[in-house]
């Protein structure tokens, strides 16, 4: 097949659906099949290139004139490609390829993923032929809003053996202090990072070598900033920013928290089951299906700091239940592999090529 997908940039700055289109990509391209990434650009370019995936550079930013030019771009890019199908990541992406799809020669088939569901644009998504949701939660919440089952098909996420990562085992564990709790997430409030500190807090004087570990960038992290630098254990709360390679951190904590109020299927629970963390999680969209419903991990309610505390003490407080959980988290990691992504993929694609 010749496959495009669409996505409005490809940087490495640890952006889930970025991350899953290069993925799907390169392991497409290695199966041989032809494929082109259109996108504003970034660091995965080169990463794209060494599978052999062909990158058209074209920026999608939402104003008027922009919007006209990305149109021309964008069909001049498909009768150049020629593509069977074109697979779109986000909203701008699945409009252009939808409206512009009948115009010249070319007719492929659209297929789009819905990584954010909890977003109102979501909505666009539904203007492809196949409409790939990334959880069964996010499914269920798709039809809700009125996308017909019979478009749906649920390939939920998993990233190990990604072609962006070496293998675990290659990674070095970084020299944390311990016992470490860490998060690896997005500066964004529906991620719970203020919850995560409100429940280090307190925990923190009971357990006086323990540290947090703040993983990951974005606009309100001078907000959780100033959150920390108020409370009396500031100095053991870490905001380590982004960084690209976080397994060194999985490997190295001995607790891994996702707290977040809306999470569609996050990438990083597969990356800490890997590593073995025990992990605490919020009962949250795709999270349990990540977690096992509970087999893999311990799920507690959002946005309420006292019950993750209680989660922590309890991992904390007893070693042989930490070592429990930490088994449990890297039991059936098969289905979490990029390839079992892969394949459903092309399943979606087969079907209506």
């Amino acid at each position: 097949m010749r496959i495009i997908h669409i996505l409005n940039e490809v940087q490495e700055i640890g952006n889930g659906i970025v991350n899953v289109a290069v993925d799907l990509a390169c392991l497409q391209a290695k199966d041989g099949h032809k494929v082109a990434v259109i996108s504003g650009g970034g660091s995965y370019e080169t990463l794209l290139a060494n599978y052999g995936v062909k990158h058209y550079q074209l920026d999608q930013t939402r104003k008027p004139i922009n919007l006209i030019k990305a149109a021309i771009g964008y069909q001049a890019i498909v009768k150049e490609f020629q593509p069977d199908i074109v697979h779109a990541h986000m909203m701008t992406g699945v409009i252009l390829a939808a409206f512009l799809r009948n115009k010249g020669k070319s007719k492929y088939s659209l297929v789009s993923t819905v990584h954010n569901e909890f977003q109102r644009s979501s909505i666009f998504m539904g203007l492809a032929d196949r409409v790939i949701a990334v959880s069964k939660a996010v499914a269920d919440a798709m039809t809700r809003r009125g996308i017909s089952q019979e478009k749906l098909w649920v390939v939920c996420n998993g990233t190990l053996g990604s072609p962006r990562n070496r293998p675990l085992k290659e990674y070095e564990p970084l020299p944390l202090q311990h016992p470490a709790i860490a998060t690896v997430a997005g500066m964004y409030h529906r991620k719970g990072i203020a919850e995560l500190i409100a429940a280090f807090e307190q925990v923190a004087s009971d357990f006086p070598q323990a540290h947090l570990y703040i993983v990951g960038n974005g606009p309100d992290r001078h907000e959780f900033e100033e959150q920390a630098s108020k409370t009396a254990v500031s100095s053991r709360i870490h905001f380590e920013g982004f960084q690209p390679e976080p397994q060194r951190y999985l490997l190295a904590c001995d607790i891994f928290v996702l707290a977040s109020h809306r999470d569609p299927c996050p990438l990083v629970i597969s990356e800490a089951r890997e590593a073995s963390c025990a992990i605490v999680a919020t009962e949250v969209d795709g999270i349990p299906e990540a977690l096992d419903y509970g087999e893999a991990g311990i799920l507690v309610p959002a946005k309420n700091p006292n019950t993750l505390a209680a989660a922590l003490v309890k991992l904390l407080r007893n070693p042989d239940t930490l070592h429990q959980w930490k088994v449990k988290a890297n039991q059936n990691l098969e289905r979490l592999n990029v390839y079992r992504v892969h394949q459903e993929t092309l399943a979606v694609y087969q079907g209506i090529v």
